[in-house]
């Protein structure tokens, strides 16, 4: 058989294993490879609540189904993956998975000691490529210094991509797009707020359940896209919240993009709405101001949940003692510093200061993700900040918890990830806003502008 034409190898490295443990039968019809000491890293991983060590279980139970009654000649010469999983239902060959059964070589390049686990791997892998040159063999580790000493160790290697939801960030779905200079219909024609207006065909190419469209021309237009047909598309006029007589819950949109931003917070029909931004773009100010005018004056949902991930950005301040609102505080600094902020007034006595308080301590929840799993939220306005930390894996859970009559608010900013191994491309926050942007129940907008003060603004673009 011609080398191309053959199965490529690919040596799945711990971590790949752990980030998603599906990752055996992502190959098509090639070959995986999985080293010894790859298991033992696992076995050592298992124990724990967290998502790691669910994943490790998962993995491991996935290779069990393989190997089931096979003996040690059939696990050395491969076993099928179709055995746990069924693939390829378009009639290609499934491919094979192989254990590392015995030591493939005890030489491993001189600078590299033998005793790390990592240099184990990329031992393993040179071993398979000088066996069989003939065969492409590819080390997959989402480590990147793994990648660098294969490289320069001469085996090909490769970052796990599957979970990639765009191959550029900045294809990423903004939300909001300027109408084409031939739409004169619309931007010369004066509709109030929240009226419809039926064009023929798409206004746009590419067109979205609630994307925002705006034009400058005339007296401009700011509106909404609400149904979308196969040769009509209804746009309605979007609300002016940056009018003085026009606030929620005392919060005017200081730009376009915040105003759209609130259209869509307060839209009854969306169920998810996504808001990307940079710091100081006032996403927290905005989803909390929409959450108390729907909480406590429409009356439209029981309470507002906050959450976000617990990914500290300096050293680890350890444990933190108290309930699960006690140990979510100092997580909450943000959210807390808008909520005053929105509260803050100068009508009243100390007694009406302290009711009011009372009454939010009352109707908004502080919620940690790890105790997620399971639940399902009915009729609640959650809020979930930090978001571009969460992987797809977690972004799938936390959206399986809403229950009929909730609404999700999910706030990030991609530029800003401290989770490990994850990117702007791979992050849980990139892969909603790229799945949802077809759905008629959600909406998107990227907060383009800073509102902070003048030197938050300046620090964002000169550091």
């Amino acid at each position: 058989m011609p080398p191309q034409s053959r199965p490529r190898l690919f040596v799945l490295d711990t971590n790949v294993l752990m980030h998603d443990p599906a990752c055996l039968f992502r190959f098509e019809e090639h070959d995986v490879f999985i080293p010894m000491v790859a298991l033992e890293e696992l076995d050592a991983a298992k124990k724990g609540l967290s998502e790691a060590a669910r994943n490790v279980r998962q993995v491991s139970r996935f290779i069990e189904d393989i190997i089931n009654d096979a003996g040690p000649e059939d696990i050395t010469n491969g076993l099928g993956l179709d055995r746990a999983m069924p693939l390829n239902g378009d009639g290609r060959p499934a491919g094979r998975l192989f254990l590392q059964t015995r030591i493939l070589s005890d030489k491993l390049p001189r600078p590299l000691p033998g005793n790390n686990p990592d240099n184990a791997i990329l031992g393993a892998a040179l071993a398979l490529q000088k066996k069989d040159p003939d065969r492409r063999v590819t080390l997959v580790t989402r480590d990147i210094n793994l990648r660098i000493k294969a490289r320069a160790s001469g085996v090909h290697t490769e970052d796990y991509t599957t979970d990639k939801a765009l191959d550029d960030v900045d294809l990423l779905y903004t939300g909001i797009s300027e109408l084409p200079a031939d739409c004169r219909e619309l931007w010369a024609k004066a509709l109030t707020a929240g009226a419809r207006h039926e064009i023929k065909g798409r206004p746009l190419k590419a067109c979205y359940p609630h994307q925002s469209l705006y034009s400058d021309r005339g007296a401009g237009f700011e509106a909404l896209v609400k149904e979308i047909g196969a040769d009509k598309t209804i746009l309605a006029r979007a609300a002016d919240y940056r009018q003085d007589g026009r606030a929620v819950w005392g919060v005017h949109a200081r730009n376009r993009e915040q105003n759209f931003a609130l259209n869509l917070l307060l839209d009854a029909d969306i169920d998810l709405v996504t808001l990307l931004g940079a710091a100081g773009a006032g996403k927290t100010l905005l989803a909390l101001a929409a959450g108390l005018e729907q909480v406590l004056d429409k009356k439209r949902y029981r309470e507002i949940i906050i959450t976000r991930v617990t990914i500290p950005v300096g050293e680890d301040i350890g444990f933190l003692p108290g309930t699960e609102e006690e140990k979510m505080a100092p997580w909450m600094g943000a959210l807390l510093d808008n909520l005053e902020v929105l509260t803050q007034s100068d009508d009243g006595g100390e007694w009406e200061r302290a009711a009011a308080a009372d009454l939010l301590n009352r109707r908004i929840k502080l919620r940690s993700l790890n105790f997620m799993r399971g639940r399902t939220f009915l009729n609640r306005y959650i809020i979930v900040d930090e978001a571009q930390n969460l992987t797809a894996g977690q972004m799938k859970t936390l959206l399986t918890r809403a229950g009929p009559g909730s609404k999700l608010v999910i706030l990030g900013n991609i530029a800003q990830i401290d989770t490990p191994y994850l990117t702007e491309t791979t992050s849980g926050l990139t892969y909603a806003v790229d799945r949802f942007k077809h759905w008629q129940h959600s909406g998107h907008i990227t907060l383009q502008r800073g509102e902070r003060s003048r030197l938050a603004d300046f620090a964002g673009e000169v550091l």
